[in-house]
């Protein structure tokens, strides 16, 4: 599997599209940089000002015409500085061609966002080690743009949102994070990622449908209907019909309460996070220049295949309950939430 660098997407209706975008800008980009907006071919702006960006953006858009933009934006776990883009899409144009209908991509490369070296020290190498500190070191900053993206204020504009280490905004249940503005509404993921699978349809195309609708299309399929999911065994290798109205029908405090115990790292995680908490440590006094003399240390490729098989198969999950009243499901963008899910779902007794 190639991935590029974490791909955040965001869908509201139409007519709060340009707020939210105005919200996610002020919310992502670093105050007083200079911002690159284009429209078409003649409609452009280049300034500091938000201001002057949203009135080009409200003057013109609609139709066939999108906005996109670029401009800094600060990590706030990893404290790092990098470009950014953001494109708002309406609906016309995501009937054509759907990628949002908000996105946001963070570095103009895969490696601006992921490391590709980190420092180790004179004792035997641990790649798995060495993945579990590079999870570390992105995974704050993965979730922290996803909200920024989705939840900058507390309007409730955007219902649902995800984040992938592909292009395309897939079945929830094979992104790496999602966040939904309702935790009564988690299921929703499941339902969504079910009629996505099912009738092929995009997910940023369907994503606004209520979760009343998705269950009455759910329902109306054939009984015992299945759909491929990218699982480990003969057991997580499907998902049900049967299985996605089961959890429709389950108390949603039920489910989330499943999933966060679901959510434990595992044993092969647990053993090599101390050695991971080493290596941060070891960066960190390498980064701090007042830290004096640090031990020896050489730098070191965490690009391989081996490194990233590790963090497909073990990288631990994140629920998190927001004080929205919301939640977010996250993991590494080199991973799914498919396994949170069906560990779950087999504790509720629900796979069919």
């Amino acid at each position: 599997m190639s991935y590029s660098g974490p791909h955040f997407l965001a869908w509201c209706d139409e007519p709060e599209r340009v707020d939210a975008f105005a919200a996610a800008l002020s919310a992502l980009m670093i105050p007083g940089d200079l911002i690159d907006l284009m429209m078409s071919a003649t409609i452009t702006c280049r300034t500091r000002s938000i201001d002057d960006v949203l009135a080009t953006v409200r003057a013109n858009f609609g139709g066939q015409k999108s906005a996109h933009l670029g401009s800094g934006v600060m990590l706030r776990e990893s404290e790092r500085v990098m470009v950014f883009s953001l494109a708002c899409y309406p609906e016309d144009s995501e009937d054509d061609h759907p990628f949002g209908p908000l996105e946001a991509k963070a570095g103009e490369r895969k490696w601006d966002f992921y490391p590709y070296e980190i420092p180790v020290g004179r004792r035997p190498r641990s790649v798995e080690a060495e993945a579990a500190a590079a999870y570390h070191m992105v995974q704050g900053d993965v979730e922290d743009l996803l909200l920024r993206l989705c939840a900058p204020d507390a309007s409730g504009r955007v219902p649902t949102g995800a984040c992938t280490g592909e292009e395309d905004w897939i079945a929830p249940v094979e992104m790496c994070a999602t966040y939904n503005a309702n935790a009564a509404e988690l299921a929703r993921d499941l339902a969504l990622s079910w009629v996505s699978l099912h009738h092929k349809e995009s997910v940023s195309r369907i994503a606004g449908t209520s979760l009343e609708a998705l269950r009455a299309r759910v329902d109306a399929a054939p009984r015992g209907a299945r759909v491929p999911m990218k699982g480990t065994s003969e057991l997580t290798d499907s998902l049900s019909r049967e299985t996605v109205l089961k959890v429709l029908a389950t108390p949603p405090a039920t489910l989330l309460e499943a999933l966060e115990a679901a959510a434990v790292p595992d044993d092969a995680w647990r053993a090599v996070e101390p050695k991971a908490r080493e290596l941060m440590e070891l960066r960190r006094q390498l980064d701090d220049e007042a830290a004096g003399e640090v031990p020896p240390a050489f730098w070191v490729d965490i690009t391989t295949r081996e490194h990233t098989r590790f963090l497909e198969e073990h990288a631990p999950f994140h629920v998190r309950r927001l004080p929205s009243g919301g939640v977010l499901l996250a993991t590494h963008p080199y991973r799914t939430l498919w396994p949170l899910w069906a560990d779950a779902l087999f504790v509720l007794g629900l796979m069919s």
